[in-house]
């Protein structure tokens, strides 16, 4: 968990996943508080997310992981790098 942004090392981030793709996260970046908030809703490093939707005004967007769906904002997403799969 550092303050650094998920894209500091050329990775993408979940917010930059198309409808309908699935990645792989490899990594939780940002503030510590939004870092843990994220992984104890499931979005771990090595976890398979596929983005079902997002809302008209691209926010927030849907997520479909561990067998449930989420939802957050894209801003969020981007504290996620992923990898495709």
């Amino acid at each position: 968990m550092s303050n650094a942004p998920a894209t500091s090392s050329g990775a993408r981030t979940l917010a930059d996943v198309k409808v309908g793709a699935v990645a792989v996260i490899t990594g939780v970046e940002g503030e510590r508080p939004l870092a843990i908030r994220l992984m104890e809703m499931g979005l771990l490093p090595g976890t398979r997310v596929e983005v079902v939707r997002i809302a008209p005004l691209g926010d927030p967007m849907e997520l479909r992981l561990r067998g449930f769906h989420l939802s957050i904002r894209r801003d969020e997403a981007r504290g996620l790098a992923v990898e495709p799969e």
